[in-house]
């Protein structure tokens, strides 16, 4: 056994395809599955199930699977290690995120790359539940959305909270010059208008539904998508008006927009930037999570104190 088949084996879960896990281990396709029948004939298990094309793992596959992520996420954070030793903080980080939550993660990203220029960044775009499963998996380094921290602390991950800026409602003045006003809304106020937003599988998306169908209110949603950027485009073409977590760049990034807070309860999972506990954390996770923890307080100390704080993306 080595870690070359490890590694295989975990591209393998994380493709689904022995194509493309065989693109993705830099091997031809022939010679990912002889050195996973390699390791399957040293181990004496059937790990995969094979049939015209990948059909999922066995059940001793499953249990192999789990040791194999634990020793190429040590494994690789080694690597990384190594590398900061020889050229200071520098690789690659890859950061799950929702598309809604309370922080600006392009403004984090600079804040932290002027201290670290050499850091990359991978992003990807999930749910919250998918965001915990990645975090468990080590397929991301660091999550940042809405948690259960009852969870984080039974999973012994570090997180650190972000800021609840609250719910707002955000419009485009010169189609809905009905909500100009500076007073916060109330979900009745809002029940029938045009909505644009995040599909019903997003979390942020279930707590909006909810607080609507407690309050006995329908939901008018004209439009729902993943896309931030087509919830945006959206509103500043006037098809409707977005909900969203309070304190984002927006303002900045369109300035003939404007919200409104929302009259709504918080939300019963809390945002945080989430790695794994001290010791299974990437060296490279962990120099990543204590810069954000510094940022954060320097921000926080910076911010007026009748400011409601923080971003949202």
């Amino acid at each position: 056994m080595d870690i070359k088949q490890l590694i295989y084996l975990c591209n393998l879960e994380r493709e689904r395809h022995f194509g493309r896990a065989a693109e993705a281990s830099f091997v031809s396709q022939p010679t990912l599955s002889m050195r996973l029948k390699n390791l399957e004939r040293e181990l004496g298990l059937s790990l995969i199930n094979r049939s015209n094309n990948f059909a999922g793992f066995t059940a001793e596959g499953e249990r192999v699977l789990a040791w194999a992520r634990e020793i190429v996420s040590v494994y690789q954070g080694l690597k990384l290690e190594v590398e900061s030793l020889k050229h200071g903080v520098t690789g690659t980080l890859r950061i799950g995120v929702v598309p809604q939550c309370s922080i600006s993660l392009p403004l984090m990203l600079k804040a932290i790359s002027d201290r670290y220029p050499q850091l990359d960044y991978r992003v990807a775009v999930l749910s919250a539940d998918q965001l915990l499963d990645a975090l468990n998996s080590h397929t991301v380094d660091v999550g940042i959305g809405f948690f259960e921290l009852a969870t984080l602390r039974e999973l012994h991950f570090q997180a650190e909270p972000l800021a609840d800026n609250g719910v707002e409602l955000l419009y485009h003045p010169q189609h809905f010059p009905q909500l100009d006003d500076s007073e916060p809304l109330t979900l009745s106020q809002i029940a029938a208008l045009p909505l644009c937003l995040a599909e019903p599988t997003r979390y942020f998306r279930r707590y909006i539904d909810g607080h609507f169908r407690e309050a006995g209110l329908p939901l008018r949603v004209i439009m729902e998508t993943t896309s931030v950027f087509q919830l945006l485009q959206a509103v500043q073409v006037g098809l409707g008006c977005l909900i969203t977590p309070g304190g984002h760049l927006l303002p900045a990034m369109t300035p003939e927009l404007k919200s409104r807070q929302l009259l709504i309860a918080p939300m019963t999972r809390h945002a945080a930037v989430v790695i794994a506990e001290p010791g299974r954390a990437t060296p490279l996770a962990q120099h990543f999570f204590d810069e954000v923890r510094r940022w954060l307080s320097e921000e926080s100390l910076s911010r007026p104190a009748s400011a409601s704080g923080g971003y949202s993306s």
